[in-house]
């Protein structure tokens, strides 16, 4: 496996350039990038999970970071403000000692306020984080200031090679975690049960997952964010769909399969997916406008309606008239990194001119040219949801619409396969594909 630590140092100097010249535009000398706090549940004594900044995880993967701190100064070693409290109710974090540690100078402080004995005293620092009042005496010069903050977001889509080899071990993870849950699944378990499946074997906690697990049978695949998990099986099962990732030092993966239980027309709508995504994932190139893939990826998806007589339409037309929207409602994807809907998916510009989304498609999240470095999803859906359904059957797009067809497939949900791809100089990089197959090869 690559080390981390050479591909850390690499990622370090790349982010300074960057961080340099964002301060030296917007006029600031120094960033204090603060992790966030605890908050408390309402009316009770527990906290909500801890995520942390994800500007604090692009310097440092450390992860148990409540109310600690980065302090950035050009030119200058990092410093990491770090809590350990004297503690006996919860174990305190334990002194960082990893590949990343030798680049930072590490103050330990035993209670949080003692923080800012180490941060006030930089000049021109813009605070990067959520804003908390007990700071409004600690002298920053700004908070969270926009053009500062367009251009961090802006450069954080260009992903080193430190962030895609993360990316790379996330999808790993994930890929042997989703052939624990379809075997799960053929095995005849519940939605909950499946989900348990795919969390053990990820060796995460639910809270270091990268997002909710969605897991659905049967028809609960055509709620797009389903989020429920039923504990009985169903009388009959007909179909799976998990979209589930994973998480390596802050980087994400991002995973969606579907599957049926039968070998049956549905699993060769399935397998026709399977190919138009492919085709998709091989348009990921550096030049190339996402939002153009998004359109071709409603050709592609009306084409396998057409196919199995799910409309009358032709591909284009059903692409152009909104029909296709209807049984693929949303994006064809998004940039993924630290965070799993990337920021700056419209930001074409780093001082931040953003660019809009196609007409009559709402739900893209990225409108940028791919460049070398960006990852993003490739994920073409096709559903049959009831309350689109519904509204097209009224208009003059049901005509177009086999509704006999629609009613044999509305059991089964929908179908979504995704993938995490980088756009390269070349042909671009599919992280999935190879992580699915070495965990096939591994039974």
């Amino acid at each position: 496996m690559t080390a981390l630590k050479p591909l850390y140092a690499k990622h370090l100097e790349i982010q300074r350039r960057h961080t340099d010249e964002a301060l030296a535009a917007t006029g600031f000398d120094a960033l204090a990038i603060y992790a966030g706090g605890q908050h408390m549940q309402f009316l009770d004594d527990q906290p909500y999970p801890f995520k942390p900044n994800p500007h604090f995880r692009w310097w440092t993967p450390l992860a148990e970071a409540a109310d600690c701190w980065i302090v950035y100064r050009p030119g200058q070693r990092l410093q990491l403000v770090f809590l350990q409290p004297n503690d006996y109710w919860y174990k305190p974090p334990e002194m960082p000692s990893d590949f990343w540690t030798d680049s930072f100078d590490i103050k330990i402080i035993r209670e949080a306020p003692e923080a800012k004995a180490f941060v006030s005293v930089v000049t021109r620092c813009a605070f990067v984080g959520e804003w908390r009042e007990e700071f409004a005496d600690w002298g920053f010069t700004g908070r969270n200031p926009e053009a500062l903050m367009h251009r961090l977001h802006y450069v954080r889509a260009f992903k080193t090679e430190y962030e895609l080899e993360c990316m790379r071990r996330a999808s790993q993870l994930s890929a042997r975690a989703h052939k624990v849950a379809e075997a799960a699944f053929r095995g005849g378990a519940s939605e909950y049960e499946i989900n348990m499946a795919y969390i053990r074997a990820t060796g995460q906690t639910e809270n270091e997952l990268p997002y909710p697990n969605i897991v659905a049978l049967n028809a609960n695949s055509a709620v797009l964010h389903y989020q429920n998990q039923e504990r009985a099986v169903p009388a009959q099962l007909r179909s799976f769909l998990i979209d589930a990732g994973a998480q390596v030092h802050g980087y994400a993966s991002d995973v969606t399969r579907t599957y049926s239980r039968e070998d049956d027309d549905f699993a060769a709508m399935i397998r026709a997916m399977d190919v138009e995504q492919l085709g998709l994932c091989s348009e990921v190139r550096a030049g190339v406008d996402y939002a153009d893939i998004h359109l071709s990826a409603h050709r592609r998806v009306a084409k396998i309606l057409r196919d199995f007589d799910v409309i009358s339409a032709s591909a284009e037309e059903a692409a152009t008239s909104g029909l296709s929207s209807v049984f693929f409602p949303h994006g064809i994807g998004h940039l993924l990194g630290l965070q799993v809907h990337d920021v700056a998916g419209f930001t074409v510009t780093p001082d931040g001119k953003q660019k809009a989304r196609p007409t009559g498609h709402p739900y893209l999240r990225l409108t940028r040219t791919l460049e070398p470095g960006f990852v993003v999803t490739i994920e073409p859906g096709l559903y049959f949801i009831d309350s689109l359904l519904a509204t097209a059957r009224t208009s003059p797009l049901g005509s177009k619409i086999n509704w006999q067809q629609v009613e044999r497939f509305k059991p089964y949900g929908g179908i979504r396969v995704e993938d995490n791809v980088a756009a390269t100089n070349g042909e671009p990089e599919n992280l999935t594909r190879p992580a699915f197959a070495a965990a096939t090869a591994a039974g």
